[in-house]
C-alpha cells in the first residue's frame, strides 16, 4: 500500500478525515520552512502539500503569492526544495508528502528527470495546477513510471468529460475545488459548494476526494468532512500566520522575528483544524 492508501485507511477506521496543510518550501528560508512544517506535522497533520516557489503562480491568491515571493527573495531554488523534502522525509518516514509545482519546472528539467528527482527526495505525489487533465497524459505517464502519484484538480464547475478524466488519471487523491477562483481564505467555501464539489467528483469513482480553496477555519474542515470529503487542504490561513512573524524592513528582510511564537501559533492552528476532522 502507498502512504496515501495507508493514511486514508487508518483515518477511515477512526471515522476521521485528513487535515492537509499546504506550505511553501523555503518560506522565508529553507531552515525556517523545515521547522515550521515539522511543527505542523507534530501538531497532527495527516499529510502534507508542499509548494515549490515560482514567479508566476496563477492559481494562487495574494496570500500564497506572497509566500512564493518571500521564498524567491531569499534565493529559493528547486535544489533547495528537494533538500527540504529529504529532511522532512527523514524526520517523518510515514507521512504522505504531496507537491504542488507549476509546470515550468518539469518543462525545464525534463519530465523523466523531474519526477525521478522528486521521487528520490521522498515525495509521494505531484500536482501541476496549471496543467488541466486534458493536457495531462504525458505528465501522468511520466509520474507513474517514476512511482509518483499524479494529482489533478477537479474544477468546481467542470464538464462531465473533465471530471471523468480527473477521476481516471488521479492517484493518491483527487484535489476537488470547492469554489471558483484562486486560492485564498478571503473567499471562503460555502457548505453548498463543498457538497457539490464532492458529489460531482464521486460520481466517477477513483481516489479519495480532498477539498481545497477557501478552507480556513475548523468549521470549514468539519463541513468538508461531513460533505463526504476524505480530507481538507488549507494553505492561505497558514501562510497568514507565517507572514505576521517575518521581517520585511532592512536590515533583516526575511528574518523570522520569533520562531517560538510562530511555531506555537502554527501548532494551535493545526491542532484545531485536525480536531475538526473527527466526526
Amino acid at each position: 500500500m502507498s502512504r496515501y492508501e495507508k493514511a486514508f485507511a487508518a483515518l477511515k477506521e477512526k471515522n476521521e478525515g485528513a487535515f492537509v496543510p499546504f506550505y511553501m518550501l523555503s518560506d522565508p528560508s529553507p531552515a525556517d520552512a523545515v521547522e515550521i512544517i515539522s511543527a505542523a506535522v507534530e501538531a497532527g497533520a495527516d499529510a502534507l502539500e508542499l509548494g515549490v516557489p515560482f514567479s508566476d503562480p496563477i492559481a494562487d491568491g495574494p496570500t500564497v503569492q506572497k509566500s512564493h515571493t518571500r521564498a524567491l527573495d531569499g534565493g529559493a531554488t528547486v535544489a533547495m526544495a528537494l533538500d527540504q523534502i529529504r529532511q522532512l522525509r527523514e524526520r517523518f518516514p510515514e507521512i504522505p508528502i504531496g507537491m504542488l509545482i507549476y509546470s515550468n519546472v518539469p518543462y525545464v528539467r525534463g519530465l523523466e528527470n523531474f519526477y525521478a528527482e522528486f521521487k528520490e527526495a521522498g515525495a509521494d505525489s505531484i500536482l501541476l495546477p496549471d496543467i488541466p487533465v486534458r493536457e495531462g497524459r504525458p505528465f501522468h505517464d511520466a509520474a507513474v513510471a517514476a512511482g509518483i502519484d499524479p494529482i489533478f484538480i477537479a474544477p468546481y464547475q467542470a464538464s462531465e468529460e473533465t471530471l471523468e478524466g480527473v477521476a481516471a488519471m488521479s492517484k493518491g487523491y483527487i484535489y476537488a475545488v470547492s469554489r471558483d477562483g484562486v486560492t485564498g481564505a478571503e473567499n471562503q467555501a460555502s457548505v453548498e459548494g463543498l457538497d457539490k464539489a464532492v458529489q460531482n467528483v464521486e460520481r466517477f469513482g477513483g481516489a479519495p476526494v480532498v477539498l481545497g480553496f477557501g478552507i480556513s477555519t475548523p468549521e470549514h474542515v468539519n463541513d468538508a468532512i461531513r460533505a463526504g470529503a476524505a480530507g481538507a487542504i488549507t494553505g492561505s490561513a497558514l501562510a497568514k500566520i507565517v507572514d505576521k512573524y517575518v521581517e520585511y524592513e532592512h536590515p533583516n528582510p526575511g528574518r523570522v522575528t520569533d520562531m517560538a511564537a510562530l511555531k506555537a501559533e502554527v501548532t494551535e492552528f493545526v491542532a484545531a483544524m485536525k480536531a475538526a476532522t473527527k466526526l
